[in-house]
C-alpha cells in the first residue's frame, strides 16, 4: 500500500477502508509516513470529509495507538464527561462531586490547557498540595474508597492524536468535523469509560460559533460512541457569555466551592445539575427527571460539598479550602475595576476576548512552557440583559505585577456592546443530542 494512493482516493471523494486508515495513522505515528504526505491526507479529509463508518474507524485506530485505561477493576457503570471548552468552564469541579455522591464512580482524566486559562488540572493545582499525578493503584483505590479521582492524562494516551493535532494546527485543518470528533472521542475511548456526556459549547467563546455547527459535531461524537458500544448524550450549551462569573484558576475553584454551597450563579448551577443528571441517567440511576431531582438533593444536602472535601483530602490538598477558600487559595488583592462609559443594556459580549484578556493577566499559557499565575483572572459582574449606568463596574480584573493590564482593558472595551434595546437572553442549555 502507498500513501500516495490513499491520499488520491480521498482527494477524489472515495471511501477509505479500515486497512487504509490504519496504514496512514499508524505509519505516521511510527515515522514511516512523512509530514507532507500526512498533511495532504488531512487536507483531502478537510475538503472531502468522512462518513460515519470512516469516522468510527479513524477514532478507534487513534485510540489504539498508545496506552488504554482498563476501568473494569472499579465496580459500577463509569460515565465520563467532556467539554469542548469555553470561558469560565469549571463544571468538572462541581459535577464530579455531585455524581460521585450519588454512587456513580468518577474516574476522570482531565487536561491542562494552552489557551485562555488553565484546564481542570491547572485549576485543581491552585489548591495548595493537590496532587494531579497519581499512580494507577492510587487512582483506582481513591475511586473505590470515595467514588472519585481526577488526574492528568498519561503521557502515552493516544499519541496519534497529539502528533496529528500538531500537524492540523500547522496546516489549517483543525476545523473539520470528522477530525475534531475523532480527536475528542479517541481520548474518551482510550479512557475506558462506559459512556459519555458531551458538553458542546456554542457561541462567541466557543470553537463552534453556530448551533448548526455544534449539532453536526455533537451528532458525529454521539454516533462514534454508539458505534463502539458506548452510551452517549450531548448537551449543547450557550457560550455567548462566560459561564458563571469567574474566569481564572483560583477564582474558578472559589466559584465551584460556592456553587457546591448552593451560592453559585444560576447559569452555572443549572448546567452542572443538568450534566450531573445525564451522567446519572446513563449510569442507570433513574430517568433524567429523577436524576435531576437527585442531583439537586445532593447539592442542597451538602453531600456533594462533602465529596469535594474528600477529593481534595485524598489527593493531598488542604481540605480546609472548602471552609476558607479566600484565605487558602492563592488570590491577589490587587483589583482593577472595568467600568461602563455609557448607559443602556448589555446586548452582546465577545466571550473569546474575555478569555484572551484573562490570558493577558496571566491566567493561561501563551506557550506550553509558560507557567500559570493562579492568583489572577476576571470576575464578570454584569452580563447580557443587565442595565448599566456610566461608572457601573462591569468586570473586575485580579492582576499581578506581571499582568499586561492595558492589553486586557483594550480587549474588555472591545468585548461589550451596550445599547438602548433590551436583548433576548438565551438559556444556558440550547439543545440535546442523543
Amino acid at each position: 500500500m502507498r500513501a500516495y494512493d490513499v491520499i488520491l482516493k480521498k482527494r477524489n471523494g472515495g471511501k477509505l477502508t479500515k486497512e487504509e486508515i490504519e496504514f496512514m495513522v499508524n505509519g505516521y505515528v511510527k515515522g514511516e509516513i512523512p509530514d507532507y504526505q500526512m498533511a495532504a491526507f488531512l487536507m483531502a479529509i478537510y475538503f472531502r470529509h468522512m462518513d460515519s463508518e470512516e469516522r468510527a474507524t479513524l477514532t478507534k485506530v487513534m485510540a489504539d495507538s498508545g496506552d488504554k485505561i482498563d476501568l473494569s477493576p472499579i465496580p459500577g457503570i463509569k460515565i465520563d464527561k467532556h467539554s469542548t471548552g469555553g470561558v469560565g468552564d469549571k463544571t468538572t469541579l462541581v459535577v464530579g462531586p455531585i455524581v460521585a455522591s450519588l454512587g456513580v464512580p468518577v474516574a476522570k482524566m482531565s487536561g491542562r490547557a494552552l489557551g485562555h486559562t488553565g484546564g481542570t488540572i491547572d485549576k485543581l493545582e491552585s489548591i495548595p498540595g493537590f496532587r494531579t499525578s497519581l499512580s494507577e493503584e492510587e487512582f483506582f483505590e481513591n475511586v473505590r474508597k470515595i467514588g472519585i479521582a481526577i488526574v492528568g492524562q498519561t503521557a502515552n494516551l493516544v499519541p496519534a492524536d497529539k502528533k496529528i493535532y500538531a500537524l492540523r494546527d500547522a496546516t489549517a485543518t483543525v476545523d473539520e468535523v470528522s477530525l475534531i470528533a475523532a480527536s475528542i472521542m479517541s481520548k474518551k475511548l482510550a479512557g475506558g469509560a462506559d459512556g459519555f456526556v458531551l458538553d458542546v459549547k456554542v457561541g462567541s467563546g466557543a470553537f463552534m460559533k453556530t448551533l448548526e455547527q455544534a449539532k453536526e459535531l455533537a451528532e458525529a461524537m454521539v454516533d462514534i460512541a454508539k458505534s463502539h458500544g458506548k452510551k452517549a448524550v450531548a448537551v449543547l450549551t450557550n457560550m455567548d457569555v462566560p459561564l458563571g462569573k469567574m474566569v481564572g484558576n483560583s477564582l474558578e475553584v472559589l466559584e465551584a466551592i460556592e456553587t457546591l454551597k448552593c451560592n453559585g450563579p444560576d447559569d452555572f448551577t443549572e448546567l452542572c445539575l443538568n450534566i450531573s443528571a445525564w451522567m446519572c441517567h446513563l449510569a442507570e440511576k433513574g430517568t433524567f427527571e429523577e436524576c435531576l431531582k437527585m442531583s439537586k438533593e445532593a447539592l442542597e444536602s451538602g453531600a456533594a460539598l462533602n465529596k469535594f472535601r474528600e477529593l481534595v483530602k485524598y489527593q493531598g490538598g488542604n481540605p480546609e479550602v472548602v471552609d476558607r477558600p479566600r484565605e487558602i487559595l492563592p488570590m491577589t488583592d490587587n483589583i482593577v475595576e472595568f467600568k461602563a462609559k455609557v448607559e443602556g443594556y448589555i446586548t452582546a459580549i465577545d466571550t473569546e476576548k474575555i478569555g484572551i484578556a484573562s490570558n493577558y493577566l496571566g491566567a493561561g499559557r501563551k506557550t506550553k512552557e509558560d507557567t500559570i499565575d493562579y492568583r489572577v483572572g476576571i470576575e464578570i459582574t454584569k452580563k447580557i440583559g443587565d442595565y448599566v449606568h456610566p461608572g457601573d463596574t462591569i468586570a473586575k480584573m485580579y492582576v499581578s505585577e506581571k499582568s499586561e493590564i492595558n492589553d486586557a482593558v483594550k480587549l474588555l472595551e472591545e468585548s461589550y456592546k451596550i445599547s438602548q434595546e433590551k436583548p433576548q437572553v438565551k438559556p444556558i442549555i440550547l439543545s440535546i443530542v442523543k
